[in-house]
This record gives C-alpha cells, sequence and structure tokens, in this order.
C-alpha cells in the first residue's frame, strides 16, 4: 500500500498504521479514507495529499 504525505505539513499517512486518532483502522489504504478525513497535523484535506513512493525511472 501507498503512503502519502500532506502538502501543508508534511505528515505521512501510513496505510499500514491508519490512524488510530480518527478511527482509520490499520490496513485502510488512502483511497478508502472518508471523504471527511483531514490531517490529524494540520487539517489539510485529502486533495492536499502526494503519493509519497519513490517513482520507477526505469
Amino acid at each position: 500500500m501507498q503512503k502519502y504525505q500532506c502538502n501543508g505539513c508534511d505528515y505521512l499517512y501510513d496505510p499500514k498504521a491508519g490512524d488510530p486518532g480518527n478511527n482509520i483502522e490499520p490496513e485502510t489504504p488512502f483511497e478508502d479514507l472518508p471523504e471527511d478525513w483531514k490531517c490529524p497535523n494540520c487539517g489539510a484535506k485529502l486533495t492536499q495529499f502526494r503519493n509519497a513512493e519513490p517513482k520507477c525511472t526505469t
């Protein structure tokens, strides 16, 4: 599962960990987060996150 990083504060959403403080279970992919989920650090919306996985250049 891919990790996503907040553009506002660089918080890293790791699907393996989820977001227990906001009732997001471990193993929840970013794509399955509820539309109203926000960054737990700065409150940024889902649209303010970018894929944090390195891109393959081969």
